[in-house]
């Protein structure tokens, strides 16, 4: 029966001023209220394997586990198709540990990662490369609803490969980039294992190359990459930007743990996320890329990036169009043109305790974008330290547009060149709201530079 709440006639609250009898009356039920809302479901003591439950399951001792490798292993081989196999297998049976054996594994198409697996391999030892890539014209055009393509040379082709379709759009001027594999051939002709679903016409320039991830995911969740040497062999291959491809590209996914890679040498970016959550990259080197050594990608919410080496490329950690919640810490930035660039609508994130050497042009840069709605705002800088930044008119933090809000507090900013003309810190006329505080800055023309007018940047 429902409780109920009785007070007798000749009760004394009755006696009471009219105010205390409501303040005792809502008094009560206000503790009747929290005792409810106290009230918890049992803990769950002896978890069990149950039909449909992803949430909770016992803490088995050993699963799943299945060994690549080029002898001795369950599955033998060094080329893409003997991973993808073992990453489909243990993806059927529900997820497990892939263990890459020391090799050379050479690629002519990504390894497509599957939700809850574990890709680990045995350190330096183990060395994905992809093969040199190929690239012609189309023959005849193809329309969006075709699912297949003409080469114009198809020698350096073969069923299996994955290859990138790219076209000039004809209404629109901008480029049309489409992945797909090829999966059957009569000659010149080759199916797709998808229909396009963009139009690729020899009035766009259309072009096929060999170019493709080396491991690659879309919309999958909890996965590890472990212990893995990445590299794109760029000397050999042409250039496909971050947006589609790097050492490891994954698009719409979720909780994914990036451990102990080494990636390196490809011609685009090292470590692309896009549209994905709660992404930790630790203990991982990302070296000589023509583009983004960490690229935490549109969208992409609550990133950790710690004790990382990136080097030699063109932007250490770009975060790309509304990344927040983010974390980089204690990573060395060594030797990039940028060290960490900052941008459209990336808010509440804190970059700490990373040293940021030798940028030849910037630090850390905050994009100017489109006007205060574009721009990054609260984001904090904090305890870094940050030597050596540009040229003799360098620019060591430079807070560009109308960025608001912005923390730079605690860093060491330090010039061991002559001061020349560089700078410190420099905001932009239509920042606001920037905190400098406790920094100490050595070795500058100039600490800090307010521009009075419009940045033409």
């Amino acid at each position: 029966m429902p409780a109920r709440l009785v007070i007798k006639a000749n009760s004394n609250l009755l006696r009471w001023p009219r105010g205390c009898v409501t303040a005792w009356f809502y008094g009560v039920i206000a503790s009747l209220a929290v005792v409810l809302h106290a009230a918890e479901r049992p803990a769950v003591s002896v978890p069990r394997a149950t039909s449909g439950d992803t949430a909770i399951e016992p803490d088995w001792s050993q699963r799943l586990t299945i060994t690549v490798g080029p002898n001795g292993a369950d599955l033998v081989g060094t080329g893409d198709r003997v991973l993808q196999a073992a990453v489909d297998y243990v993806a059927r049976l529900g997820g497990g540990t892939v263990n890459v054996l020391p090799g050379i594994y050479r690629l002519r198409n990504a390894v497509y990662l599957q939700s809850k697996v574990r890709l680990v391999g045995s350190g330096s030892e183990t060395v994905l490369i992809k093969e040199p890539s190929a690239k012609t014209m189309l023959a005849e055009d193809s329309d969006w609803y075709d699912q297949e393509i003409t080469l114009l040379d198809a020698s350096g082709f073969a069923v299996g490969d994955g290859v990138c379709l790219r076209a000039k759009n004809p209404d629109t001027g901008g480029e049309t980039v489409v992945k797909r594999t090829l999966i059957a051939r009569h000659g010149q002709r080759f199916k797709l294992d998808r229909p396009l679903r963009e139009n690729f016409w020899k009035l766009g320039n259309a072009t096929v190359s060999t170019l493709f991830p080396i491991l690659s995911g879309e919309f999958i969740s909890d996965i590890v990459i472990e212990n893995l040497v990445l590299d794109g062999n760029k000397p050999h291959n042409d250039n496909l930007n971050g947006n589609y491809a790097g050492c490891i590209f994954l698009q719409d996914c979720n909780r994914i743990t990036i451990r102990g890679v080494q990636a390196r040498n490809y011609n685009g970016d090292g470590i692309s996320w896009q549209i994905c959550h709660d992404v930790l990259v630790e203990n991982c080197v990302s070296e000589n890329h023509a583009g983004l050594g960490l690229h935490p990608g549109s969208g992409s919410q609550r990133p950790i990036i710690r004790n990382c080496r990136l080097e030699g490329n063109d932007i250490g950690i770009f975060f790309c169009w509304g990344v927040k919640y983010g974390l980089a810490e204690n990573n060395r930035l060594i030797s990039n043109r940028v060290g960490v660039s900052i941008g459209h609508r990336d808010t509440d994130n804190l970059v700490t305790r990373n040293e940021i050497l030798r940028s030849s042009q910037v630090g850390v840069l905050f994009r100017p974008e489109r006007g205060k709605d574009f721009a990054g705002h609260r984001n904090r800088i904090e305890n870094n330290r940050i030597v050596d930044s540009g040229s003799t008119n360098g620019v060591a933090i430079d807070v560009q547009g109308a960025t608001e809000a912005v923390v730079l507090s605690g860093n060491e900013i330090l010039e061991t060149r002559e001061p020349a003309g560089r700078i410190a810190v420099r905001l932009g006329a239509a920042s606001k709201l920037i905190q400098v505080q406790n920094n100490q800055i050595t070795g500058f023309a100039t600490a800090v530079k307010q521009l009075s007018e419009p940045d033409p940047r």
